[in-house]
């Protein structure tokens, strides 16, 4: 957009990548929407987002197809098995690399910490989410502003989308965030997941190209076939498009917002906090067998070197299955 095309300048995409990061929702979306209203307004909104979430649906849509079809199939659990302890590496390099810039100071450090505890503790994601909101909009205000699948319950498409609006619509910072919230949502609260078709959910939206975000289009497939799938991935990116069209045209005074910043390093690190929460729970799950955890420490390493991409190394978690299964 920037080199190539030269749609935008270096500076413009950097005030894109900066308001993306002010409001909730799936980040490299909203910068492509943003992109898309900054080229051709109301019309390139809509085709910018359309376009970059699509192509992604439609592949995580046929790999829950044939998840359903053939997830009982022996060497297919196999695959997944591989899989699961691998998905707990990647989350947790995620969280790694977003903790190096986003725990920078003892505001967000201390809410990571509280936030860490009330997840813990099972307070619910979006009360955690708002306090640490609440708390870095009164510190701002108070100083000198200066700067298996057949066990899944079949749920109807208007309740799933209902409960992936209402995530779409408060969860700020990575998509693996997503993690935690559908962990309670779906494993705990409506048990209409098991913990490793969850763990199998985000590694098909790692492994196909596009944003993390098309999970909720796996999810959604498996509970309620074709029409939860769309049900699911417009309520995931709906609240998206809607932030995008309300803050594009006051962008400028948006981005450059030092109360914005403030609760935004508050927010982050409350998320970064709920993702080491459901990392550490979801480990029974992924460990099942005796390899699972040194299978989890290799693809770390693997992805710590930034030698290795993701997909490879899920790639390897499945040849571990099949062999060790």
């Amino acid at each position: 957009m920037v080199t190539k095309r030269g749609w935008l300048d270096r500076q413009r995409f950097l005030t894109l990548v900066g308001a993306s990061q002010l409001i909730p929702g799936p980040n490299s979306t909203e910068l492509a929407i943003h992109i898309g209203y900054a080229r051709a307004g109301w019309p390139g909104l809509v085709v910018a987002g359309a376009c970059f979430i699509l192509p992604a649906v439609a592949l995580v849509s046929l790999a829950a197809a044939a998840y359903q079809a053939y997830g009982s199939v022996p060497a297919v659990t196999a695959v997944f098995a591989g899989v699961a302890p691998v998905v707990l590496a990647i989350v947790t390099e995620a969280g790694r690399r977003l903790g190096g810039t986003a725990l920078d100071g003892p505001l967000p450090i201390a809410c990571f910490l509280a936030a860490a505890v009330a997840g813990w503790v099972g307070v619910p994601e979006l009360a955690v989410i708002l306090g640490a909101a609440a708390i870095g909009a009164l510190l701002h205000w108070g100083r000198p502003h200066v700067a298996t699948a057949g066990a899944i319950v079949l749920a109807d498409p208007t309740a799933i989308f209902g409960l992936f609006a209402r995530i779409g619509a408060v969860l700020v910072g990575s998509g693996y965030v997503l993690l935690a919230f559908l962990r309670t949502a779906l494993v705990e609260q409506r048990g209409w997941l098991t913990e490793r078709q969850l763990l199998d959910a985000i590694a098909i939206g790692q492994a196909t190209p596009g944003p993390v975000f098309t999970t909720a289009t796996f999810v959604g497939w498996l509970l309620a076939g074709p029409i939860g799938a769309a049900a699911a991935t417009v309520g995931i990116f709906l609240p998206a498009f809607i932030f995008v069209a309300i803050t594009a045209p006051f962008l400028d005074r948006v981005a450059s917002s030092a109360l914005g910043r403030q609760v935004l390093r508050a927010v982050t690190a409350a998320s970064l906090a709920l993702l080491l929460v459901v990392t550490i729970r979801l480990a029974g799950a992924a460990w099942g067998a005796w390899w699972g955890m040194p299978l989890t420490a290799l693809s770390f390493a693997l992805l710590r070197s930034g030698r290795t991409s993701p997909t490879v190394v899920i790639g390897l978690g499945a040849l571990v299955g099949l062999l060790a299964t």
